[in-house]
């Protein structure tokens, strides 16, 4: 089997293993791994259409479990606090349930708005935030420290394997890993060449990481023969990229 689809069904239990149950949005929902052609070669399935790797500002979307504050600054006895559930719905004062998760602030203001029509008149209403989760991603393969980390400010693709401890030895330069989740059924991929990128003094397929992203450094090829080269003194050159 080639090593890619190796690495792929590997990171595809990675991504299982990150995301909390059920979730959705970033990197949360446990589905199947789905890779769009023009973005890479790797693996014999092509797909035909798709979602292309998305660039540019990125809003949240509320989980199970994150808390947000109801504001109507004309009807004060409206305001309430209230926690997504388990199921997704939060409930809301005099007009029921609601589904929220996965939705960002000005979609759930649109929503609540609607739903507040029948008792209020162009309702205001102000949401806000007050216990959510954390934007992170996630360095995997061959960097010196993987794991989890916050997504603090704009990081880049090798800000991020540098935040990571950076490239180990067997790192293979040539081909570092985007994953991004783009829909509960795809999961977009994009290979940067940061060795070529270096060499070249051009920045501008590093790419910008947005929450949930995971980045993933193979491992080169001699990183898996070396241990067979019983001596330094075998006059064999093998290049690692």
């Amino acid at each position: 089997m080639d090593r890619h689809v190796l690495a792929l069904t590997a990171l595809t239990g990675l991504l299982a293993i990150a995301s909390p149950a059920g979730q959705t949005g970033g990197l949360h929902s446990q589905s199947a791994l789905s890779v769009t052609p023009e973005k890479t070669d790797i693996g014999s399935e092509q797909h035909t259409s798709g979602p292309v790797l998305r660039e540019g500002p990125f809003r949240y979307r509320l989980h199970r479990g994150d808390t947000f504050d109801i504001a109507f600054p004309f009807t004060p006895e409206f305001n309430q606090t209230v926690t997504v559930q388990p199921d997704g719905f939060v409930s809301l004062t005099s007009v029921g349930t609601i589904q929220v998760e996965g939705k960002t602030v000005p979609e759930i203001t649109a929503l609540i708005r609607t739903e507040y029509a029948s008792i209020l008149h162009d309702a205001v209403i102000n949401i806000a935030l007050k216990d959510f989760e954390k934007p992170y991603f996630i360095a995997s393969g061959s960097v010196a420290r993987p794991g989890k980390y916050e997504l603090r400010s704009d990081t880049t693709l090798t800000e991020a394997v540098a935040i990571a401890g950076g490239f180990t030895e067997d790192s293979k330069h040539s081909e570092v890993f985007l994953f991004r989740r783009v829909s509960n059924n795809w999961v977009e991929l994009k290979k940067v060449d940061v060795k070529q990128m270096f060499k070249d003094s051009d920045l501008s397929e590093d790419l910008h990481l947005q929450p949930g992203d995971m980045v993933f450094v193979p491992q080169n090829r001699y990183s898996k023969f070396k241990r067979y080269i019983p001596s330094p003194g075998l006059g064999v050159n093998i290049n690692p990229y």
